[in-house]
């Protein structure tokens, strides 16, 4: 069984058309909608006619797929997907995908993801390669950050960290091949349910931004975390913290809760899961060479 989830905050049913789309026609079998919005029972309307009337969601629902709304009080991201993913675990899904509401993607992507975690069961995330509008490659895998590399993106020059963010983005690796990395985005997490089991949900601490970081990290130390090109979503990537000021506050604070739970110097994780992902990524590098 897969189960997905979307975390709504201010959305219509036009922002949300691309994935629900995309959802349909995947082996997706339910999908939790939680709206955090200010504006009460907008979105709830909208879906409730989509869902009378749509023939495509019509005709999926005769297969089984299933859509459910819930307002919740907004308490953060990870708290909205921890609760579609609770009701994920009690109805006994074997994956789940958290997913953005400006994502959205092929019939191909799901069933590639599907195979690759029955093929090997020590995989407990995977995220396909990530897309712009115009097709070019959102760099979102990446190392775990020092202080320096997300501090130096707020508040340095460019052209003075510009190398060590290439680092840190994985740049050299040409985003062309499969990646074991111990931070993928939270846009789009195609999750192992049982690994979640063992190793934790959400840390709800975090109210946005740094939830993804926090996450898989978690799952990288047990199992494997995959860079997976082979597919591709698009996404409409706003980088929205670095333009809005009451957002960069947010993130500022979670960055900072970030580094006070698994250390601001002293991280012993981050530089050996580092280390072995740039060891990796140069072991293909000179075989392919």
């Amino acid at each position: 069984m897969i189960t997905a989830s979307i975390v709504t905050y201010n959305n219509n049913l036009l922002d949300l058309e691309g994935i629900l789309r995309s959802l349909l026609i995947s082996p997706v079998e339910k999908v939790w909608i939680i709206d955090h919005s200010d504006e009460f029972l907008r979105l709830e309307g909208e879906l409730l006619e989509y869902m009378r009337k749509d023939e495509d969601f019509i005709k999926h629902s005769g297969r089984g797929f299933r859509l459910e709304y819930m307002k919740r009080n907004n308490k953060g991201y990870g708290c909205g997907h921890n609760i579609a993913l609770r009701k994920a675990i009690e109805e006994g899904s074997h994956y789940h995908l958290v997913v953005n509401p400006d994502v959205w993607f092929g019939a191909e992507v799901i069933p590639a993801l599907w195979r690759l975690m029955e093929e090997d069961e020590k995989v407990a995330l995977v995220m396909p390669k990530v897309l712009f509008l115009d097709g070019s490659v959102q760099r979102l895998a990446k190392l775990l950050p020092t202080p320096l590399d997300l501090f130096g993106r707020f508040f340095l020059p460019q052209w003075l960290i510009a190398k060590r963010n290439d680092r840190f983005e994985l740049r050299h690796s040409g985003y062309d091949t499969e990646m074991n990395v111990p931070f993928l985005s939270g846009c789009f997490m195609f999750l192992r349910v049982s690994a979640l089991q063992s190793e934790g949900i959400f840390d709800e601490r975090f109210f946005m931004y740094m939830e993804d970081v926090d996450i898989t990290r978690r799952l990288h130390a047990k199992y494997k975390t995959l860079f997976y090109p082979s597919v591709s979503i698009y996404h409409r990537f706003s980088r929205l913290s670095y333009h809005k000021w009451h957002l960069s506050l947010i993130h500022m604070s979670s960055v900072v809760k970030y580094f006070c739970k698994w250390g601001w110097v002293y991280d012993r994780d981050r530089r050996r899961f580092n280390k072995r992902t740039l060891k990796e990524i140069k072991s293909f590098r000179e075989a392919r060479e």
